[in-house]
């Protein structure tokens, strides 16, 4: 019996440890202000890289200039109704690195949708406050209805 009670007093305290570095590692985390740029003014640097990126499921950092971007790509779609938006951003640090979460909201044609059949590539981009660049780039994806 002393063993069980042994073993159980073990995993709870394995198990609070665990809650312990996820409650704490997500401290010092920072929303990151950005606004909308419209398709007809992204920049002339973003539009001549976009092709590169368009296939792939991303999220990417850039700098023009002085002002730092985000884009985001869903790849190719065979279908129109396929969206994405940028909803939030976040700036935290792990291992010593600043990490840039990008939280964008993805919306699909509802099943039974009439929708156009050509190949689409949809994409976000937005303009920082950021200074820097970040080390690394998350992607969170979610899907709206």
């Amino acid at each position: 019996m002393k063993r069980i009670v042994s073993i159980a007093a073990i995993i709870v305290f394995i198990a609070a440890i665990l809650f312990f570095f996820r409650y704490f590692r997500g401290k010092g985390v920072q929303n990151v202000s950005f606004d909308h740029i419209d398709p007809e003014n992204i920049p002339r640097q973003i539009t001549e890289v976009l092709p590169n990126y368009r296939m792939k499921e991303k999220a990417l950092v850039c700098r023009i200039n002085d002002e730092i971007y985000v884009v985001v790509t869903r790849g190719e779609k065979n279908t129109a109704g396929y969206e994405v938006e940028i909803d939030k951003l976040t700036l935290g640090s792990t291992d010593g690195e600043r990490v840039l979460t990008v939280y964008a909201l993805y919306t699909d044609p509802k099943p039974g949708d009439v929708t156009a059949q050509i190949l689409t590539y949809p994409f976000a981009v937005v303009k920082t406050d950021l200074e820097e660049l970040p080390q690394k780039v998350v992607l969170e994806r979610e899907y709206k209805n």
